[in-house]
């Protein structure tokens, strides 16, 4: 009986071995994941970003030469834009308080229970 005793015990110590060691490789490998999604999503944001940037530099220069060709001077033509950013730089800081920043704070939980319910979807699925 006392033979029985200790190759439970041994047994139990063993499968509680086996258990913290497959709980350390699963959180490893949700660590993992979790990083690498995060990469993922901050290289392609930034690659976004940065697209938009360059787009809104060369739509500001085509604007300049374009108004500078209709008005007749560069100098009129860049300053026309600078007065449109002055006047969009205005408006925002005037509205940035009560609808700028309650938008920007709504996208970014909707993205991120959005996020949460897909991995949920993809738990459930496994």
């Amino acid at each position: 009986m006392q033979e029985n005793k200790e190759k439970s015990i041994e047994d139990i110590v063993d499968d509680a071995k086996g258990y913290l060691e497959a709980r350390i490789e699963y959180t490893r490998l949700y660590l993992v994941e979790k990083v690498s999604k995060i990469f993922a999503d901050l290289v392609t944001n930034t690659a976004v970003i940065v697209c938009f940037i360059l787009a809104f530099l060369f739509g500001s220069v085509t604007l300049a030469l374009f108004l500078s060709d209709v008005l007749g001077s560069f100098t009129r033509g860049f300053g026309c834009v600078s007065l449109i950013y002055i006047l969009l730089a205005v408006g925002v800081y005037v509205t940035k308080d009560k609808y700028i920043e309650k938008a920007i704070i709504n996208i970014a939980i909707r993205k991120y229970f959005d996020k949460l319910a897909d991995k949920e979807e993809e738990d459930e699925r496994i």
